[in-house]
């Protein structure tokens, strides 16, 4: 076991695990930051994504270990009312139906466009390879990045 201090979204935490506990269940079941969803657990799904200095990442293969001092944001940490501009398109869009996979979906999209504002569809679909969406809202998920895009500008 090992004490970790951990950034997360703008806050310190300090938590005792194993080194190879994935960041998943540190922050789901260690610090009750249950946003970020288990999905697959080989990081195939992409329900468990949240940024690492701003990239995505998959958090249930990432050792806590791995982390260092860099800063994690969670779904909780996108923004303090829900109000980003990715979060307030998905709900224009109505983009969920079941909801599982939106926190990860979220997270990737608003990584892409905080490195790259005006993505193509193109840019968009490989960004978005690999999040899985059980109800196959695929073309709702492209139509609200492409939203919050324009909203961004």
């Amino acid at each position: 076991m090992a004490n970790y201090k951990l950034q997360i979204n703008g806050r310190s935490y300090e938590t005792e695990t194993e080194a190879d506990t994935p960041l998943l269940w540190v922050l789901r079941d260690h610090l009750g930051l249950v946003g970020t969803k288990y999905g697959c657990g080989i990081a195939q799904c992409g329900a468990c994504t949240v940024h690492l200095n701003g990239n995505a990442v998959r958090s249930c293969s990432l050792p806590v270990s791995a982390v260092g001092t860099k800063k994690i944001t969670t779904i909780e940490g996108l923004s303090a009312h829900g109000d980003h501009p990715v979060q307030a398109a998905w709900h224009e869009v109505d983009v969920a139906q079941c909801g599982y996979c939106q926190a990860g979906q979220i997270m990737t999209a608003s990584a892409l466009l905080a490195k790259n504002p005006t993505p193509t569809a193109e840019q968009i679909d490989n960004a978005m390879n690999g999040n899985i969406c059980r109800c196959g809202t695929y073309h709702r998920i492209h139509e609200a990045i492409t939203l919050a895009s324009s909203k961004m500008k």
